[in-house]
C-alpha cells in the first residue's frame, strides 16, 4: 500500500521531512473559507487504497486545527483511503481531563471521540497527568511517543558538560531519565509556595555545583515560562554560567518567550509547534513510528 504524508495547515514543514525519511509522497492540504467563513478543504491527490498519514499539530488556534484536522480524516475516508494515521506533534485540549468544576466540559474525552475516526493516532509528549495513557480515552488505536531522544541528542551535541534540572517535582524525573541517557548529571528543584504569586525555588542538592556551569532546564510545555523564570533567577544567584531552557512544545503565550530571554536565558523547543527557537526536529521520531 503507498503511502501519501499530508500536511495540515500548522505542520506543512515537518509533515514534508517526515515524507522526505519514509520516502513517501508528500501532500499538501488544500484549505480554504466560504464567504460565510465556514472551512473548506480539498486533497489534489487520488487517496484510493492509499495509507495516508495527516500531521497537523493543535497549536496555535485549537479549536479550528482540531475541526480541521477532524474534517480532513473524515474525507480521505470519503475518497477511499484504506488506512489513515493522525499524528498530532502537539495533541490540544489534554490538560481538561477531569471535571474540576461542576459543570465543565472534560474536554480530553470530547476531543479522543473526535479524533477516533482515524485508524490510528500518534501524539508526542501528550499532557498525561490523571489519563495514564492515550488508549485510556480512544477507542481507535492511539500511541504516545516521546521527544526524549530528540532533546537527549540536542544537549548532548550543544551542553556537553551541562547539569540538566527539571523546574519542578513533575518534570524531574522526565529531566533525569534524558540525563542519564547520555551520562549527564542531574538535579532536583522543589517549588515551595507562599502565595499565588510568591514562589521559592529549593535546590535538592549542592547549590554550589552551579557555579561557573552551563545548566539546561527542560520541561515538556512552555507556555507563560512562569514554572521556568523563578529557577532561572536562582540559578543566575548560584553563579551559573549560562542557563537554558528546552521545552518539548513551545506554546509562548503572551510575552513569555522575551520575558525569558530577559532573563538572560537561552531558549529552545522542538517543532512540534512552529515557532522562532524550534530548532529540534521531531521528523525522524515521526518516521521512526510510522
Amino acid at each position: 500500500m503507498k503511502t501519501i504524508v499530508v500536511g495540515g495547515t500548522n505542520s506543512k514543514e515537518l509533515a514534508k521531512s517526515v515524507a522526505r525519511l519514509i520516502k513517501a509522497k508528500y501532500s499538501e492540504l488544500e484549505k480554504s473559507n466560504f464567504p460565510d467563513g465556514e472551512m473548506r478543504l480539498k486533497y489534489n491527490e487520488d487517496l484510493t487504497d492509499k495509507n495516508v498519514v495527516i500531521i497537523n499539530g493543535m497549536m496555535p488556534n485549537p479549536d479550528e486545527m482540531l475541526l480541521e484536522s477532524v474534517f480532513a480524516i473524515h474525507a480521505a475516508k470519503q475518497l477511499g483511503a484504506g488506512k489513515i494515521t493522525f499524528v498530532a506533534p502537539y495533541l490540544a485540549y489534554m490538560r481538561q481531563d477531569k471535571e474540576f468544576h461542576s459543570g465543565e466540559c472534560v474536554s480530553a474525552k470530547v476531543m479522543a471521540k473526535m479524533l477516533d475516526c482515524a485508524d490510528y493516532v500518534i501524539a508526542i509528549d501528550p499532557h498525561l497527568h490523571r489519563i495514564h495513557r492515550l488508549q485510556d480515552i480512544f477507542h481507535t488505536k492511539a500511541k504516545s511517543i516521546t521527544a526524549d531522544r530528540a532533546l537527549a541528542d540536542y544537549i548532548r551535541k550543544n551542553h556537553p558538560k551541562s547539569i540538566i534540572i527539571g523546574p519542578d517535582i513533575e518534570s524531574s524525573q522526565w529531566a533525569k531519565t534524558i540525563a542519564d541517557s547520555i551520562g549527564h548529571e542531574s538535579m532536583i528543584l522543589l517549588k515551595k509556595r507562599y502565595s499565588s504569586t510568591k514562589v521559592r525555588t529549593i535546590v535538592h542538592g549542592d547549590p554550589a555545583k552551579f557555579k561557573g556551569r552551563d545548566v539546561v532546564i527542560v520541561d515538556d510545555i512552555i507556555s507563560t515560562g512562569h514554572t521556568m523564570i523563578e529557577p532561572i533567577k536562582q540559578l543566575k544567584k548560584f553563579g551559573a554560567k549560562k542557563i537554558t531552557c528546552i521545552g518539548v512544545h513551545g506554546v509562548f503565550v503572551k510575552n513569555s518567550l522575551q520575558n525569558l530571554r530577559k532573563l538572560g536565558a537561552v531558549v529552545v523547543s522542538t517543532d512540534t509547534i512552529p515557532n522562532p527557537v524550534s530548532k529540534i526536529s521531531v521528523a525522524k521520531l515521526i518516521a521512526d513510528a510510522l
